[in-house]
């Protein structure tokens, strides 16, 4: 039998190193491990930076194909915006679709893809599946992230109802057309059912297990980032942008200054970092300590130096999007200080398998008291049952093999080499 061949939509990919680049990613390098022909198009990594980053320059397009041949990616140049505000946010992701538009008429020409998948956002990315697959067939999977419109019309990044309605009739189009819809989120999938005919898929984001463990005896680790040894570390390691809230670790700081063991450490980079080390500037601030992303050879060390985690949202983001994070904070066996409500999806998981400390969204009181008893106290419970819950219900291969199994009527046999496939220019 021919290889199955499989084509990925998405705007973000790898070397990105968070968000949803690292998953479409991974992904890619398990397909062409476990013996697909894969295929991506794709753009320049730029995020969180949201600058284009070397040794890429994404002014034309790049072929990049791995050792083996079983991956090909394909790169197009689109616009980056310094300061993503709402316009500028639609201009980058339809200038995106446009270069992605002539790869595909490329792509028309070489032998047809079994299963086409869209990562969404964007969420306008989803015409070009549909467009692919009128012509050249296969099943169309529209993969959803995160919400993007509900995002943008409750975070306040757009504001015109006309616009939103025209959207939604867009998305509602989109939804409706494509053979699968999946989703990675329980809550996001209940909102997104009632939107289209579809039965949404519980795809969810997973943790590739033999990257992230718990490390017990590493007492260097937090002098090696310039901490002391007795520090208690809280840890925010992702995009740092208006969604999450992060100026309430501003406030947080502040009332901690004279429990001088606690640091606060945000790790990232992102539109709205500047504004925030500003504000720590300005109030003097010595208990909190900007790090740039760590490389993923030292990102496993990195996240076990930390003594809690911090998974931060805004409350009207709680079931429009899932913190990626917080799988490979689960995975290394950390504490999780999670702020999320009654009522949302993330809530009732972490409450029923008891995987870390919640706290209501947009309660700064909260957030530091959390603080200074996830740094006090024992919660070898909820580390422990975190790392379980990621072994039996998140490892790549389970997911993944599941989810192929749905969506091509086959099941999947081939086991992933968990090595990562380099791609090579061609």
């Amino acid at each position: 039998m021919s290889k199955k061949r499989v084509l990925l939509l998405g705007i973000n990919f790898s070397p990105e190193l968070t968000g949803i680049g690292k998953y479409t990613g991974e992904m890619a390098e398990w397909l062409a491990g476990s013996g697909f022909d894969c295929t991506v198009v794709t753009s320049f990594p730029y995020y969180p930076q949201w600058k284009m980053q070397k040794p890429y320059t994404g002014k034309w397009y790049k072929k990049e194909v791995s050792a083996d041949g079983n991956l090909c990616v394909y790169r197009c140049p689109l616009y980056v915006p310094a300061s993503p505000t709402g316009i500028k946010r639609i201009l980058h992701e339809l200038t995106f679709c446009f270069t992605a538009f002539f790869v595909l008429l490329r792509l028309f020409f070489k032998p047809s893809n079994d299963i086409v998948f869209c990562m969404a956002p964007p969420f306008l990315l989803g015409f070009l599946g549909l467009f692919y697959r009128f012509f050249k067939g296969g099943k169309l999977v529209y993969h959803i992230h995160d919400m993007q419109i509900e995002a943008a019309r409750d975070l306040n990044i757009l504001k015109s109802d006309a616009l939103f309605r025209f959207l939604f009739r867009i998305e509602k189009y989109i939804l409706n057309s494509s053979d699968y819809v999946t989703t990675v989120a329980v809550g996001m999938k209940k909102k997104i059912e009632l939107k289209t005919r579809h039965n949404v898929i519980h795809f969810a984001n997973w943790v590739a297990i033999e990257n992230f463990w718990p490390l017990t005896n590493d007492t260097s680790a937090k002098q090696h980032w310039g901490f002391k040894e007795t520090d208690k570390i809280a840890l925010y390691s992702g995009a740092i942008g208006e969604k999450q809230g992060l100026e309430s670790l501003i406030t947080v700081a502040e009332n901690l200054k004279n429990e001088h063991h606690i640091k606060i450490a945000i790790c990232g980079t992102g539109p709205y970092k500047e504004r925030l080390m500003q504000m720590t500037e300005e109030k003097n601030l010595d208990n909190i300590v900007f790090l740039p992303l760590q490389e993923m050879d030292v990102f496993n060390r990195f996240l076990n130096m930390a003594d809690v985690h911090l998974i931060i949202q805004k409350r009207k983001a709680g079931d429009l999007m899932m913190p990626s994070k917080l799988t490979n904070v689960h995975a290394v066996g950390g504490l999780a200080l999670i702020t999320a409500d009654p009522g949302t999806n993330l809530h009732e998981v972490v409450t029923e398998h008891n995987i870390g400390v919640l706290i209501p969204a947009e309660d700064d009181k909260a957030l530091q008291d959390a603080i200074v008893r996830c740094c006090a106290d024992d919660f070898t419970p909820q580390k422990r049952n975190g790392r379980i819950y990621v072994e039996r219900h998140l490892a790549r291969t389970s997911i993944l093999k599941a989810l192929l199994a749905t969506v091509s009527g086959d099941s999947v046999n081939a086991d992933a080499n968990p090595s990562m496939v380099k791609p090579v220019l061609s």
